[in-house]
């Protein structure tokens, strides 16, 4: 498996870089997988593919502090990311890897997940289907986007404390939330993952067997680069 580890200083550009990423394994039907990091030096709010904006983001918390609200190619639900929140992206072309259904996606990429994260901090559990959790506390959450050869999933792990009063800030509790979350604040229901990036990455590398350094991510085609700029896509729902 190829590894990417790369970060651009726009948001908009972090997100394009994953769908144009899932979109060349496609076009291309590539045999062999890629493991993206990236991190955002900036705050910023990302919905889902089908979230409602007005009904998960305190717009006017982040109109006021300049805060980017945009959204991913992805299912699942609104999450902020910025400094402290370390992104992974896994594209698997779907002829190599047990990947053929969304549950089975699911199953195999938290598998390896929890696997790789529980030989840094036992304990960790995947609840809630594409959650990562300790102690009954998320500290990731994941969503896949499919085509038909190939299929893209990411997510985060948050590792810095200080992130957590800005998530309560800027994002409404959510209007869709797994059973066991029986309705916690923000506050009361994340944690941080206690480990360094440098040791998530490593770990999830050996997890993934990536060791084929990419040196510089695909061009982002210009369609995909104008769809992340433009507001009519971000706040499309």
């Amino acid at each position: 498996m190829y590894v990417l580890d790369y970060s651009y200083e726009s948001p908009a550009d972090n997100l394009a870089c994953d769908e144009a990423l899932l979109q060349a394994w496609e076009t291309e039907q590539r045999t062999e997988g890629l493991l993206r990091f990236w991190e955002s030096p900036i705050p910023f709010v990302v919905l889902g593919l089908s979230n409602a904006v007005k009904t998960e983001v305190n717009v006017d918390a982040c109109t006021q502090d300049g805060i980017p609200i945009l959204r991913r190619c992805s299912g699942g639900g609104t999450v902020l990311q910025g400094p402290g929140c370390l992104n992974y992206a896994v594209v698997l072309p779907i002829s190599a890897y047990p990947v053929s259904t969304i549950t089975e996606t699911n199953h195999f990429v938290m598998g390896m997940m929890k696997t790789a994260l529980s030989g840094l901090t036992p304990g960790v559990q995947v609840q809630g289907y594409t959650d990562l959790t300790l102690d009954g506390l998320k500290f990731s959450g994941n969503a896949q986007r499919r085509l038909k050869h190939a299929v893209l999933f990411h997510g985060t792990v948050l590792y810095s404390a200080e992130m957590g009063p800005l998530i309560s800030t800027y994002l409404s509790m959510p209007s869709k939330a797994p059973d066991y979350r029986e309705g916690r604040s923000h506050s009361d229901f994340i944690r941080p993952f206690s480990a360094s990036t440098a040791q998530i990455k490593a770990a999830v590398m050996e997890a993934w067997s990536a060791t084929s350094q990419l040196a510089s991510p695909i061009s982002i085609p210009e369609p995909l680069q104008e769809k992340y700029r433009d507001e009519a896509w971000h706040f499309r729902v």
